[in-house]
């Protein structure tokens, strides 16, 4: 069922999903939580198709928040909401509501989502693109437990993850590194089936990638060794080398799909490690709603390198930037402690 309101209010939005409830029979319970999308046009369709996939695992209240704006001085100075409510087989296992802004109820997006939030239920915040600077500040994000960004998005992605490291609080998150998980875990359990230490490390992928670079700074954190951050021409993340004193631990994957792990004195062996679309991602985030200590440990080791690649230190092919522990820093955490930490639990992930 579908619900067109031209020039509406929040009241009329709640007084249109109590109505479309009742003509379908279906009423609001069994939803976990509010997803909220920020976002523009243009990737509001991929962004809702992702979000309606992970609702299949996290029913869910979602709403679309498109700010619109207009070209013409006299329209930019008159405030107007539009709604399209969604509910039944028009919106999946929960329930959307696509919110279009214009004029000056832009800058005021969070009075018109706070009467349309579920009452006692987590809120979860997602900008797919052009996330601010600081997400916990923001007017939206502060309605927030969780809030999602993606810096593989951005124009500038070091310098976007730069700012998130600076504006860090207890709830942010972002998809690039949820999309390291799968890699976090599988070094992780390889380290478990060997008792060496770990010398140095080498990250290779693409350039400018923040998912490599949050892969390094987690092992530099965790491990307490010297990281080096090598580029390759893709896709995404393509080798791991772990230097030990028992040999090198190679987890390597040159197609985007699947790796080759090999482990010295035993058998390569290959591991399904496929580049995941944004609802998996999505998905995985909805699974925890606390904080995630782990991402903003890996976020403050590498605060000092991060802000010099933002400045424009660029990696040429074959060059690397070494990441090495600050002084002071606490013994190395097992291998198996980081995958305890987190384990499995622009646009679609990293194509």
């Amino acid at each position: 069922m579908k619900t067109d309101l031209t020039d509406t209010t929040a009241s009329k939005i709640n007084k249109a999903l109590v109505l479309g409830r009742r003509a379908i029979g279906t009423p609001a319970v069994g939803m976990v939580l509010t997803l909220v999308i920020v976002t523009d046009e243009e990737n509001a369709y991929d962004a809702l198709k992702a979000a309606s996939d992970a609702a299949h695992e996290h029913p869910s209240r979602t709403l679309v928040v498109i700010k619109r704006v207009s070209r013409s001085p006299r329209d930019r100075t008159r405030s107007r909401l539009d709604a399209e409510v969604r509910l039944g087989a028009d919106a999946g296992t929960g329930e959307t509501i696509v919110l279009r802004l214009y004029g000056d109820v832009v800058d005021h997006a969070q009075s018109v989502v706070l009467p349309l939030l579920l009452p006692d239920a987590p809120v979860v915040v997602w900008w797919p693109v052009n996330a601010p600077l600081d997400p916990a500040k923001d007017p939206l994000g502060a309605l927030a437990q969780r809030r999602v960004t993606d810096t593989y998005a951005c124009e500038e992605p070091i310098r976007e993850l730069a700012a998130r490291s600076d504006a860090y609080a207890p709830g942010d998150t972002d998809l690039s590194w949820t999309r390291i998980t799968p890699w976090r875990s599988m070094l992780a359990a390889a380290l478990d089936q060997v008792d060496c230490k770990v010398q140095g490390v080498e990250v290779e992928g693409e350039e400018f990638n923040p998912s490599c670079e949050l892969l390094a700074m987690w092992l530099a954190d965790r491990l307490d060794v010297p990281v080096r951050r090598t580029v390759s021409g893709g896709p995404g993340l393509t080798a791991v080398r772990m230097d030990t004193d028992c040999g090198p631990v190679v987890l390597d994957r040159a197609d985007g799909s699947l790796a080759n792990l090999s482990i010295q004195g035993q058998p390569a062996r290959a591991v399904a490690l496929k580049r995941r679309e944004t609802a998996e991602l999505i998905a995985e985030e909805l699974r925890r709603l606390d904080p995630d200590d782990t991402y903003a440990s890996a976020l403050r080791y590498g605060v000092d390198r991060l802000n010099e690649s933002a400045k424009g230190d660029r990696v040429g092919e074959g060059d690397a930037l070494a990441v090495t522990a600050p002084v002071g820093t606490v013994a190395k955490a097992s291998a198996k402690d980081a995958a305890q930490e987190k384990t499995p639990v622009r646009k679609a992930a990293a194509k």
